[in-house]
C-alpha cells in the first residue's frame, strides 16, 4: 500500500512534469495546454456516453433482480477514468482513456477476480468456472459466511404472504384483532 501511495502522490506528478516540458519544447506551451484541454472535453463526453449506457444496464440487471457486479466493476472503472481524465496531464489521460475501452475493463477485472482468488480473499465460481475447493454462489449468497466454514449455504426463493385479517398487532385503528382472539392464555 506504501508502494502504491508513493507512486500515485510522488512518481505520477513528476511524469507528468516531465512530459509537459518535453510536449512544451516539441509542440509549444499554448499548443501543449489546448490538447490537455481538448482530452479533458473528449474524455468527459464518451465518459457520459458510456456512464449513461452503464446505468441503465445496472438499473436493469436490478430490475430483472439480478446482482450488477459487472456492470458495478464498470461504473466504477468509469468514475476512475473520469478523474483521470479531469486531471491535467498526458499520463493520466492514457490511462483515463484506456478504462474507457470496454475490452481493457474486462482484462482488468478478469486480472482482479484471478489475484484475489489466489491470494484466499475471495472464493468463487459461476456456471461455466469450474475453482477447485470452490462452491456456487449464486444470487449474492452468503460466500463469505461459507468460506469461514459458517455451514452450508441454502439457496432459495421466498415470497412472505399477509393476511390483513390475521395480523398481530395493538389496539391501533384498523387492526381486525380484538381483544378476544389474540394469542395467548385466554381473558
Amino acid at each position: 500500500m506504501a508502494l502504491a501511495l508513493f507512486i500515485v502522490l510522488i512518481v505520477v506528478p513528476i511524469a507528468e512534469i516531465a512530459v509537459f516540458i518535453q510536449a512544451g519544447d516539441v509542440l509549444g506551451f499554448w499548443l501543449t495546454l489546448g490538447i490537455i484541454i481538448l482530452t479533458a472535453m473528449i474524455g468527459t463526453f464518451f465518459l457520459r456516453l458510456q456512464g449513461i449506457g452503464v446505468l441503465a444496464r445496472i438499473i436493469q440487471s436490478v430490475q430483472n433482480n439480478n446482482l450488477p457486479v459487472h456492470d458495478m466493476f464498470d461504473g466504477l472503472c468509469l468514475l476512475f477514468a473520469g478523474a483521470l481524465l479531469i486531471t491535467p496531464g498526458f499520463i493520466t489521460d492514457g490511462f483515463g482513456f484506456a478504462l474507457l475501452i470496454p475490452a481493457v475493463r474486462q482484462v482488468l477485472a478478469a486480472m482482479i477476480i484471478k489475484y484475489l482468488v489466489r491470494s484466499g480473499r475471495v472464493t468463487a465460481s459461476s456456471p461455466g468456472m469450474a475453482s477447485q475447493g470452490s462452491s456456487n454462489y449464486r444470487n449474492g449468497a452468503d460466500a463469505a459466511g461459507a468460506a469461514r466454514g459458517a455451514g452450508p449455504v441454502i439457496d432459495g426463493d421466498f415470497q412472505e404472504i399477509i393476511d390483513p385479517d390475521k395480523r398481530l398487532g395493538g389496539d391501533e385503528p384498523g387492526d381486525d384483532i380484538s381483544a378476544n382472539n389474540r394469542p395467548g392464555p385466554p381473558r
